[in-house]
């Protein structure tokens, strides 16, 4: 996650590249479905038993409606969490300076609590607006009714649900790595295949083509990269300042804590 400020616009740019490239070759196609996309819709329809729709319907309902905001609202509480160190040590009174320092610095911490509360539902519902410009803009035709079994309304590319899905699923992961670099994996091993079988359920339940599902990945992914650096910026705290090599954040020593004149003391050899 450190690395994030330097990798994510080469992220970013590879996810869109490849988006766009799949956009084109849909525009030169007349936004028509490919074979391989007829046949994967065709086996979905004649391969539905009663149990499976079911099942699907449900792994479905997941990537659209409440569930996706309220992931995003948990990575925005986990990344609150994290911020409640900064506030210092309520028992020590201190000088009244100190205490009006430390009321400013508390004013502060709250603030940024709310921010990190908040940045992850509000990426995503930004995140929505453009998918929705690009479905709207883009007009790709759904499969025919005959193969549905949902009801759905709107264009086919790129998938909201499998956008959705991945970029709350994705915003949790960035959450946990910034705050629990040793559960990323734990994280990660739950959040992808959620979006993947959100995704793939689409498909099964014949309301998008499997090229509208890999556009609406890439898309989150290009999202992702971008949300990734904002989180970034929002956790920065005052004080904050990059370690040689740009790699690992360094705190800056507050001159106002009682603390530094003691350590820079004992840092001096005695004079005898």
């Amino acid at each position: 996650m450190r690395t994030w400020p330097r990798r994510w616009p080469v992220t970013a740019a590879a996810a869109w590249v490849l988006f766009a490239a799949l956009a084109a070759a849909l525009a030169l196609h007349g936004w028509r479905p490919f074979g391989f996309e007829r046949a994967a819709i065709d086996w979905s329809t004649g391969h539905r038993p009663s149990g499976a729709r079911h099942a699907a319907i449900a792994v479905t309902a997941l990537g659209t409606g409440a569930p996706p905001y309220v992931l995003a609202l948990i990575a925005g509480a986990v990344l609150t969490r994290g911020a409640r160190g900064d506030r210092g040590d309520r028992g020590d009174r201190g000088t009244r300076r100190d205490r009006g320092t430390r009321r400013d610095g508390g004013t502060r911490t709250r603030r940024r609590a709310a921010a990190l509360l908040l940045t992850p539902l509000l990426w995503l519902i930004a995140g929505q607006l453009l998918r929705q410009a690009l479905m709207h803009g883009f007009g790709r035709p759904r499969p025919s009714s005959a193969h549905w079994a949902t009801t759905v309304t709107g264009f086919a590319f790129p998938s909201g649900h499998s956008f959705t899905s991945a970029v709350c699923a994705g915003l949790l992961v960035l959450a946990v790595a910034r705050r629990r670099p040793g559960w990323t994996r734990r994280a990660a091993a739950v959040a992808v295949p959620y979006a993947v079988m959100v995704g793939l359920s689409r498909v099964y339940l014949g309301v998008h083509w499997p090229l509208d599902v890999v556009g609406g990945w890439l898309l989150a992914a290009g999202w992702l990269a971008c949300g990734a650096a904002v989180l970034t910026r929002v956790d920065r705290r005052p004080g904050d300042v990059t370690a040689p090599g740009g790699r690992t954040p360094a705190r800056r020593a507050d001159p106002g804590d009682p603390t530094v004149p003691a350590r820079r003391a004992a840092l001096i050899p005695a004079v005898r």
